[in-house]
């Protein structure tokens, strides 16, 4: 079962906290504000037939990420590549969703968000390729690339809490909100889906 928490504890908290210079505490609420971000916007690329495709590609790249029992290595982590992904899902909204995150209680800043996503990202991508392959393997077959049908908007979807549904990932969005001031991480998700604020 693809859940929140299962992904949460395959982040490296303590690696990334020793990497970023800052305390567990601190390292543990800025993942768990950047986690539901960062899935939102894969999910909203996904909507397309053409992110989707393009998420799949991404996949079949980062799947080496995770080894064995679902543990990653902060030291193989491909910052470059990261910046690159956190680019491309987020696009000219990057830093308002920085910012945003940045401004969320407890995350230690805009700086230490700005260096935690492109580290999060190859982790998040490894961890979706180990569902779409069923927990190892290479890529996913083409016919997983559809927005739907058991495919990666699926994966999305069951980590976001499905549409309309309260708890899970999606209740960490919403207190990622919550706790924003200002609602701009709202307007940017509410634009990377085609929201209307």
């Amino acid at each position: 079962m693809t859940s929140f928490d299962d992904l949460l504890s395959q982040v490296p908290i303590a690696q990334i906290a020793e990497k970023l210079g800052v305390d567990q505490n601190t390292a543990t609420a800025a993942v768990s504000a950047a986690l539901p971000t960062l899935l939102g916007g894969l999910q909203a690329n996904a909507t397309k037939p053409e992110g989707a495709a393009s998420l799949v590609d991404a996949l079949d790249n980062h799947g080496e990420l995770v080894e064995g029992e679902g543990t990653v290595d902060i030291d193989k982590v491909d910052v470059n590549d990261g910046s690159k992904i956190v680019e491309n899902v987020f696009g000219t909204e990057k830093n308002t969703v920085i910012s945003a995150l940045g401004a969320t209680e407890g995350t230690g800043g805009n700086d230490l968000i700005a260096k935690l996503m492109p580290i999060l990202a190859p982790i998040v991508l490894a961890y979706l390729a180990k569902q779409m392959t069923g927990g190892g393997g290479a890529a996913a077959p083409q016919q997983q690339t559809q927005a739907g049908n058991g495919g990666i908007g699926d994966i999305l979807g069951g980590l976001l809490g499905g549409s309309g549904k309260s708890g899970g990932i999606g209740g960490a969005i919403g207190e990622a909100l919550a706790k924003n001031a200002g609602g701009a991480l709202g307007n940017v998700l509410g634009g990377l889906f085609g929201g209307k604020r």
